[in-house]
């Protein structure tokens, strides 16, 4: 039975998308009749989506070592709604954009607003980092601190992108929260392949130079059309790895 595979490949590695693509289940598979959704399942799938896009980027357009910053507000400077929030980062970020400008830089960000459930607010934001990047970040951010962390690549960014896309529906702390990023970060161009045997699937192949990401798999029914589907993303193996790799081995 026919399968589709669709492979979006970024810098850092490969996220992969596979469903069954035939009008009837796999072999010995009763063919189930095709749902309509429910606002939950839709809710769920569009966050997901959400995630694996970010993830996409972040693998695509950020490296280790580039910033996830947290902008936060002194309380006396917490902005009355979401609408005022976005205010003061689109000021910040002009500032940001033109000193990176100055220094002949593109800048590059994603960020997730956010206010918890006891009216603190704060932003998160990944930036690719430059020389002075924390110094441009105080000198932009004037409603509280500026705290900088250099982000860590194992596992692709997964944990970065569920935390930098959460919403109060994921996380019960928050009260609010407003997802964005810059304009010039399209995503890479899907590839689609259809194969013809189904026995193919059974297992995932990595390619040399790759490895699984395990923490990425999921497989399943598609709740709507009853077919099985499964995503994973493949990692490439950095220099640094396979350096340590081959001192294992000769161990």
């Amino acid at each position: 039975m026919a399968y589709t595979k669709v492979v979006i490949r970024t810098r850092h590695g490969d996220v992969v998308s596979e469903y069954h693509s035939a009008r009837y289940g796999a072999p010995g598979e009763k063919r189930e009749k095709r749902k309509a959704p429910t606002p939950e399942q839709v809710e769920k799938q569009n966050q997901w989506q959400k995630e694996k896009k970010a993830r996409i980027r972040l693998m695509e357009y950020f490296d280790e070592n580039d910033y996830f910053s947290t902008l936060t507000y002194r309380v006396e400077e917490r902005p009355p709604d979401m609408a005022s929030a976005k205010t003061d980062f689109a000021e910040a970020i002009k500032i940001i954009r033109r000193e990176y400008k100055k220094r002949g830089k593109e800048l590059r960000w994603i960020r997730n607003i956010e206010v918890g459930t006891r009216g603190a607010w704060h932003v998160h934001i990944v930036i690719n980092r430059i020389e002075d990047t924390d110094l441009i970040l105080k000198k932009a951010w004037q409603h509280g601190k500026v705290v900088n962390q250099l982000m860590y690549e194992a596992g692709g960014f997964q944990k970065l992108a569920a935390y930098i896309t959460k919403t109060p529906k994921t996380d019960p702390r928050l009260q609010e929260s407003d997802f964005s990023l810059s304009r010039n970060m399209p995503l890479p161009e899907a590839e689609k392949k259809i194969y013809l045997h189904w026995k193919t699937w059974k297992e995932i192949r990595v390619p040399k130079g790759y490895y699984l990401d395990k923490d990425s798999v999921r497989e399943g029914k598609n709740p709507i059309t009853g077919h099985k589907c499964r995503s994973y993303t493949l990692l490439k193996i950095r220099p640094e790895e396979e350096r340590r790799e081959r001192r294992c081995h000769r161990r």
